[in-house]
């Protein structure tokens, strides 16, 4: 159904635990068939700055080196100058996102997928985000964005763009199944069997796997089969449709209505990441004031933002989102606190030499804290 959905039915895929799951999986087969068909050892891999940081997790996993490329400024789209400076002999992989998790914003595929096709390297599209929302973006009249596709349009991103040869999709994000769900696809069953790990000598008999997992849990892989047949294809299209409609109001307000405030590149789809113009507004205080609102926001670095990811529940209480913010504004304008979870943990990683080596730190024994008794 996936495969039907990104344009390539007659493609290849497993289901996985998740997004992560799925790009790490992307990133073992690669490493696996660029050693197998052109003996490379030490694979490296170029990826944008906003991409997922599965790609850093799998990367490290895998032992593959990490080459990040800065996105512009004003677009967010990865810069395709230093991708292509970044390709080497050795470059297994190029990644782009449709949508990006930080700001909501779309990389430049068709051109990521020239140089893959000229490099004879993979190109992973990350839609884990994007899911059950960008492909239906065409058929529900939004593809094309606004003020003649100056904002908000969808440039082309899935198996019909030569040179794409992956792409993950979390069904469990838009697609309204269990968590715990995602899908990783590939443009032929011939890439997808380096995925899988075989061991046919073990003394406990054959062991195959297709993915990390060696028990995969029936039932959600059921609960995402009955979610699908639930909404079928006209309810995936509403859906996309309300919440994309939601997200452009909110980008459009910032835009139009809070002169202090900026939305980060043109995003096409359900996720409106937004930062301050006004020096005299810091945007993590902006979202601390929310945060005691009842909204609870992603707060971001390079820049300095914070964003919304629109769902089905946001449409129903978009007004008080647009009054709660306006009245954010004001409050960090004319109080300021200076004190809150974001301008504590944010603000140190972003002003501080030291202090990203302290947020991980903090985030390290936050995780400790969850195996305590």
């Amino acid at each position: 159904m996936c495969l039907r959905m990104y344009n390539n039915p007659q493609g290849a895929g497993t289901m996985t635990s998740g997004g992560t799951e799925s790009i790490v999986m992307a990133i073992k087969t690669y490493r696996d068939w660029a050693r197998d068909v052109k003996g490379i050892t030490e694979p490296e891999m170029v990826i944008p700055a906003t991409a997922h940081a599965a790609f850093d997790k799998g990367a490290a996993y895998m032992g593959v080196k990490v080459h990040m490329v800065p996105v512009d400024p004003v677009t967010r789209k990865v810069d395709l100058k230093r991708v292509r400076r970044a390709i080497n002999c050795n470059t297994i992989l190029l990644a782009g996102s449709a949508i990006n998790f930080p700001d909501g914003n779309q990389d430049d595929i068709v051109a990521l997928g020239k140089l893959a096709t000229k490099y004879n390297v993979g190109l992973h599209v990350d839609c884990c985000l994007g899911s059950f929302i960008v492909p239906f973006l065409e058929r529900a009249g939004l593809a094309d964005g606004e003020d003649g596709g100056s904002r908000y349009k969808l440039h082309p991103f899935d198996f019909r763009v030569l040179g794409v040869t992956s792409i993950s999709c979390d069904t469990h994000k838009y697609g309204f199944a269990p968590k715990g769900s995602s899908v990783i696809m590939y443009r032929d069953a011939a890439l997808r069997r380096y995925q899988y790990y075989i061991t046919p000598d073990w003394t406990g008999g054959v062991y195959a796997s297709p993915s990390l997992s060696g028990s995969r849990p029936g039932a959600l892989i059921a609960g995402t089969w009955a979610a699908m047949q639930y909404m079928g294809s006209d309810g995936y299209l509403e859906s996309c449709r309300q919440i994309v409609t939601c997200a452009r109001r909110i980008a459009n307000t910032i835009t139009n209505s809070i002169p202090e405030l900026y939305v980060l590149g043109s995003p096409p789809a359900s996720v409106v990441a937004f930062a301050s113009k006004d020096k005299d507004v810091k945007i993590y205080e902006v979202g601390d004031k929310m945060s005691k609102k009842g909204w609870h926001l992603n707060a971001l670095s390079g820049p300095a933002a914070v964003h919304i990811a629109c769902t089905r529940l946001t449409l129903a209480v978009v007004d008080t989102f647009i009054a709660d913010l306006k009245a954010s504004v004001e409050e960090a304008k004319m109080a300021p606190s200076g004190k809150g979870t974001m301008v504590a943990l944010y603000g140190l990683g972003s002003s501080s030499a030291v202090g990203p080596t302290i947020v991980g730190e903090v985030a390290g024994i936050f995780l400790d804290t969850l195996y305590k008794a």
